[in-house]
């Protein structure tokens, strides 16, 4: 467990350029950025470059690192989740780019852990498809408070928004997807 003086400490280490803080600071967080990225791109892949991208920008914007509580958590979370908005859109370009070309032949691969993998990947897809219903700003706040498990104050420091707001955009984001949700198992 760390202190907020060990947090601040950190910091301060990598304001001044200290490559170890950095380095300190992906071990002690780098799984949950990894899981928030997950969450928010529905791709293993997808989030190993995000959460190196995430690292990359806390690097490049050090002297900007914000301690929220005690932690630099929140802002580590805000900046994945302008990484991932980003890559998210890039993506989505890249898509319309390929279905332009004929579509590639496929190989079979039998490995267990590339299957469950893939499982992992669908079922986490078939969560966003109902999740990407929702407006992008309530995403962001469902993703930050319900997966990544911050409170509605360090949501607030992620997205630099009144703690009202991220209390109204969740608040919302729950009602319309308990509308999606029974819609969905009507439909079945």
């Amino acid at each position: 467990m760390t202190t907020e003086g060990d947090e601040r400490a950190l910091v301060t280490a990598l304001r001044s350029d200290d490559p170890e803080a950095l380095a300190t600071l992906f071990d002690r967080y780098g799984d949950r950025v990894y899981n928030h990225c997950f969450r928010a791109t529905g791709d293993w892949a997808d989030a190993e470059d995000a959460t190196a991208s995430v690292f990359l920008e806390v690097w490049r914007h050090r002297r900007r690192v914000q301690v929220h509580d005690g932690s630099a958590l929140p802002w580590l979370y805000g900046v994945a989740t302008n990484v991932c908005r980003n890559l998210t859109r890039s993506r989505r370009r890249r898509l319309r780019a390929l279905a332009t070309l004929p579509p590639p032949q496929s190989e079979p691969d039998h490995a267990d852990r590339v299957t469950d993998r893939v499982g992992s990947t669908e079922r986490m897809r078939t969560v966003l498809d109902a999740i990407r219903e929702l407006p992008p700003r309530e995403q962001e706040v469902l993703g930050l408070v319900a997966w990544s498990g911050l409170s509605y104050e360090e949501a607030a420091a992620a997205l630099d928004v009144p703690v009202g707001t991220v209390r109204s955009r969740l608040s919302r984001a729950r009602a319309r997807l308990a509308t999606l949700t029974s819609r969905g198992a009507h439909d079945e």
